[in-house]
């Protein structure tokens, strides 16, 4: 156990109450596990304030309050220590109570709209092909080497992220792949992470409901390359032309990877088919399993973090050619009646367009395809007309369905999505509530030859 001081030291104090340098056992910004030798981390969230917390705190034993306002009433024996951001606190805090586990491995942010969780879980993989331990932190899953921990975030808050590294250490693993969201930067769960490398896929219509406008979430993408260190590097697609606003002012190696510009690491589509595709990447050619050019983009970013890793370049290569999609990541599904359906996470416009124009691109003329959609409640409501009408745009039959409603009336959603169809494009549309019965009804409406999705 560490005494109060030394976690004091990466913290901008502000103002400090109390005297004393008392032993510390644990941290938490949840008052109802606070307990004596605990640190009471005061957070401002978004529909409750932790500071209207501290008399429980304190009253379960905690010794030690941080926060941005120190309360009027200050009982004798509890110190309070002041500082601008309690959330970005927490961060340095937990990096001490841990002894900085980021500092002990290869930490490897992505960020951006889609293609976070392909590049991640990939980039494990691929390090565990190449005899390398690691752990990843993604949407799906979070992994200590080959123990599986529930995700519950995209990114996790500052204590159990730096907590799971901390245990990813301890296991031996030398790198960490992790998803960076918006949301993370902005509420600084990375705080007092030190990343290796950093990798930006793509920025379309997403999280409006949370940063408002566009540039906001923007400026919260851009946020996580302004902190990478000139040790570090950052690897931008170079075909999004926000890819060079990650840059800009950014310490780090810059580095860019694209299927159509010049860049540092290039890929080509030579073939497409349902069965993968036939990649030329910097000159070497390769056969993958994976379909879409969206993924091409996501496996000549792999390729880019990796060599950038210092692997080398012909076993990522030969290790690439091996890797499996992921799973619910345009995962396709045979029957033996020959109707293919392909599964996908797509949740804003731009991805449900890449999914539906890679399938364009390899179904023949007297293929249908027939897509199942929906989107998700108490999020971006914005993007539901414009997914709708992007389904009917790329196909021939489609169902909207609900997908995660939450507190939302999954009707309402549903509502909101058709007013993104024409009216002289309904005639191709169905509306069913249940998703269940969404995905039978497309599997009975499916000839041999035909795809859902």
């Amino acid at each position: 156990m560490k005494q109060l001081n030394e976690y004091l030291k990466d913290l901008d104090v502000l103002e400090m109450v109390g005297t004393g340098d008392p032993e510390i056992s644990a941290l938490t910004f949840d008052s109802r596990q606070a307990a004596d030798g605990f640190i009471f981390v005061a957070m401002r969230g978004t529909k409750v304030d932790g500071h209207t917390f501290i008399p429980k705190a304190i009253a379960a034993g905690c010794q030690v309050v941080v926060c941005e306002e120190i309360p009027v009433e200050t009982p004798d024996g509890v110190i309070y220590i002041r500082v601008a951001d309690t959330a970005r606190s927490l961060g340095w805090l937990a990096a001490c109570h841990y002894d900085y586990p980021s500092q002990q491995l290869q930490l490897v942010g992505v960020t951006g709209t889609n293609g976070k969780t392909t590049i991640v879980t990939l980039l494990y993989r691929l390090a565990g092909e190449l005899g390398y331990k690691s752990g990843l932190c993604s949407t799906v899953a979070n992994f200590v080497d080959q123990t599986v921990i529930a995700a519950t975030h995209t990114t996790p808050d500052a204590l159990t992220l730096q907590g799971m590294l901390r245990q990813m250490v301890d296991a031996g693993c030398g790198y960490c792949f992790m998803e960076v969201s918006s949301h993370a930067v902005v509420q600084n769960r990375i705080a007092g992470l030190r990343f290796a490398g950093g990798v930006f896929t793509n920025i379309t219509h997403d999280h409006l409901d949370y940063h408002l406008t566009f540039d906001a979430y923007l400026k919260a993408k851009k946020g996580f390359f302004d902190g990478l260190e000139k040790d570090a590097f950052a690897l931008a697609n170079a075909d999004d032309k926000n890819g060079s606003v990650m840059l800009q002012n950014c310490k780090a190696v810059h580095k860019t990877f694209s299927l159509r510009e010049m860049a540092d690491y290039r890929v080509r589509v030579i073939e497409s088919l349902f069965e993968g595709m036939h990649l030329e990447i910097n000159g070497k050619e390769l056969w993958t399993p994976f379909i879409g050019r969206f993924n091409a983009a996501n496996l000549v970013a792999v390729y880019g973090a990796a060599l950038l890793l210092n692997w080398d370049q012909e076993e990522v290569l030969t290790a690439l050619s091996k890797l499996l999609p992921v799973d619910g990541r345009f995962e396709t599904i045979r029957s033996r009646t020959g109707i293919t359906a392909v599964v996908d996470y797509a949740h804003t416009p731009d991805a449900l367009q890449n999914v539906l124009e890679a399938l364009n691109q390899i179904r023949q003329a007297q293929n249908d395809l027939i897509t199942v959609v929906g989107t998700g409640g108490d999020r971006d409501p914005f993007k539901r007309p414009i997914m709708a009408a992007e389904a009917v745009k790329s196909s021939t039959k489609v169902i909207l369905t609900s997908d995660n409603p939450r507190s939302e009336d999954p009707e309402t959603i549903i509502g909101q999505m058709m007013e993104g169809v024409d009216f002289k494009d309904r005639i191709k549309v169905i509306s069913i509530t249940n998703r269940r019965e969404a995905i039978r009804t497309a599997c009975s409406m499916a000839k041999r030859g035909m795809l859902f999705w």
